[in-house]
């Protein structure tokens, strides 16, 4: 199938003709997410070797705390909130941009009072996330100002 240019319209947060869908499937390490695939996912988008995604927490919701083998580019839409990245903690807040490293530990937690809404663009083809063992666990609930944020 050709290659096919497009343009997806946008309102309040929701793309037209784009699928809502849960963040994951399994589990209860995450709370109140979702998830549209904007680009990348058909397979007449092959050529892009990415996919970009937009999630949205609900205030007081919470990713996984996970880690991978392959990179993020996070656009931060709407919202604010608090990431857990590798060591630290950081507020978060529109129009910032973050950058995840391979192998590094990272939690979006939304802390206002609207929705945080960010872009997610990672690779196509990508590696499965892990969550951390009991003692990077242990070792992130016990780094200040972090621990009391990590959630599982």
């Amino acid at each position: 199938m050709p290659e096919q240019s497009k343009v997806i319209h946008a309102r309040d947060y929701r793309w037209e003709g784009v699928p809502l869908k849960a963040y994951k499937t399994d589990g209860t390490h995450f709370r109140a997410i979702t998830r549209q695939t904007l680009l990348g996912a058909d397979e007449d988008e092959r050529a892009l070797g990415h996919q970009t995604r937009y999630f949205e927490i609900a205030p007081g919701g919470y990713s996984s705390l996970e880690r991978h083998q392959h990179t993020h580019t996070v656009v931060i839409l709407r919202g604010q909130g608090e990431l857990i990245l590798g060591d630290a903690l950081h507020r978060i807040g529109r129009h910032d941009c973050i950058y995840i490293a391979p192998q590094t530990f990272h939690q979006f937690h939304a802390s206002g009072d609207e929705p945080l809404g960010f872009l997610c663009i990672v690779d196509r083809e990508r590696d499965r996330p892990r969550l951390p063992d009991d003692d990077e666990l242990a070792r992130l609930r016990a780094l200040p100002g972090v621990g009391p944020k990590v959630r599982t």
